[in-house]
């Protein structure tokens, strides 16, 4: 860029031109489409009758859209800019031999874009579907500089955050904690629960290399996290979403209580400082208003009976049973690899020149319908997460439970407790234990 600067300016002292401004776009194709400031500026002062002249480098440094030389030309007639001159051959848009000039080298120029694109295109989908790396600056984390080589400490943050959001704890959460270790993203910037579902998210860390967001073949190198646990990554993203929820939680048992009168649902509710549980009247809630609990005690009675559930041979139980109805998302992981096995042996006949473009192209794109199908069917069939996470670690749990936030302990409750039934109290001043009926999990 600065070689070609200084080209125009020799030519402009050549010329006996003063230079009235330099216009420079860095790092935006003329061919694009997207907007150039500096080049928008120009057209501007052109219009303005600040400018008699323009110096380019090349035509195609100006412009390499047909559409946009037209309106360039509009705009020079309009002003009476006639010269355009530049270091390989001076236009007169002043005549019809030099607009036609000026025309051809537009068109060629957005020929010769196109093609250059389409390759660079063909290019990008080969190298996926080969499972290598992609382009762009930015290292990503859980991987050094090259994209391939695991970097060992930022892997073990990754294996923790997987097993966090995937037992309920938010991705909000997940950045605060992260920032408030001072942990440092790859590219520097701060924490964002973006960046947490970004990184959990991504085929990558799974060893899968995507292309548009699609998982296209197995990756060069070496996954962080398990299929399965990247599918359940996905499944309890899909869930978050639908739910819709935003605002931070303030009460441990919310939506996991029902009235023992009426059974409807029991909503948090504080008078003062007093954190309650409640069950309202009205046409919005539709209850009975006929019962009304403390919230500690009943949040603190139900976690000790859920931490000691986890550790009781009961849970297990319930833990094989969802193994087994999950016996599914085992076939479909085996064919979602074969399909994507496939996919990189079409690639490589591709690039070994086995096989045509007409060819790749017609033995493509029903392969990839059937992964993404394939995916969606494991999305769905994604179960026992949170079990996995925390049966049998009831104690160590109970240790740890004061340092966790209400996201992470909210997911465990919902693990085991389908809903608990709060009684009518039947005596004043003091919590009834035997209020307290859960409904567990199975």
């Amino acid at each position: 860029m600065q070689r070609q600067l200084e080209d125009c300016r020799k030519l402009a002292a050549e010329r006996g031109w003063q230079v009235g401004a330099e216009y420079v776009d860095n790092d935006v194709s003329a061919y694009s489409g997207k907007k150039r400031p500096e080049y928008t500026r120009m057209m501007a002062d052109i219009r303005d009758g600040l400018r008699d002249a323009v110096v380019v480098y090349n035509m195609d440094r100006l412009t390499r859209r047909p559409i946009e030389l037209e309106e360039f030309a509009a705009t020079c007639e309009a002003a009476g800019v006639r010269q355009v001159a530049t270091v390989t051959a001076d236009v007169d848009l002043g005549n019809d031999d030099g607009l036609f000039m000026a025309r051809i080298f537009a068109a060629f120029a957005a020929k010769e874009s196109g093609r250059k694109s389409e390759r660079l295109r063909r290019k990008a989908r080969q190298n996926a579907e080969l499972g290598q790396p992609g382009g762009g600056a930015n290292r990503p984390f859980g991987y050094e500089a090259d994209k391939i080589t695991v970097n060992p400490v930022e892997a073990e943050i990754i294996r923790e955050i997987a097993g966090r959001y995937i037992a309920g704890e938010s991705a909000r959460s997940i950045a605060a904690k992260l920032a408030e270790r001072e942990i440092p993203t790859s590219s520097g910037s701060a924490w964002r629960s973006t960046t947490v579902r970004g990184i959990l998210r991504a085929p990558r860390i799974a060893g899968l290399r995507s292309h548009h967001g699609v998982a296209v073949a197995t990756a060069v190198w070496k996954p962080i996290i398990t299929l399965e646990q990247h599918q359940q990554i996905l499944s309890v993203s899909a869930t978050k979403q639908a739910a819709g929820r935003r605002a931070p939680r303030r009460y441990l048992l919310s939506g996991m209580l029902r009235c023992g009168k009426c059974q409807g649902r029991l909503y948090s509710s504080a008078r003062g400082a007093e954190r309650r549980y409640v069950c309202m009247s009205g046409a919005d809630h539709r209850g009975c208003g006929g019962v009304t609990v403390t919230a500690p005690p009943v949040e603190e009675l139900l976690t000790a009976a859920v931490l000691f559930r986890l550790d009781t041979p009961d849970m297990e139980a319930v833990l094989t049973d969802q193994r087994d109805d999950d016996a599914e998302h085992g076939e479909l992981s085996s064919k979602r690899d074969k399909l994507q096995a496939r996919m990189k042996d079409l690639s490589e006949m591709f690039a070994a020149g086995e096989i045509s473009r007409m060819e790749w192209k017609a033995a493509r794109d029903p392969l990839e319908h059937q992964i993404t199908a394939t995916e969606q069917q494991l999305a769905r069939v994604s179960g026992s997460s949170t079990l996995e996470q925390i049966v049998g670690q009831g104690a160590a749990l109970r240790d740890a439970w004061a340092g966790m936030n209400l996201e992470r302990q909210h997911a465990i409750m919902r693990a085991v407790v389908d809903y608990a039934t709060i009684m009518p109290a039947t005596r004043l001043g003091r919590f009834d234990p035997d209020r307290v009926i859960p409904e567990w999990v199975l």
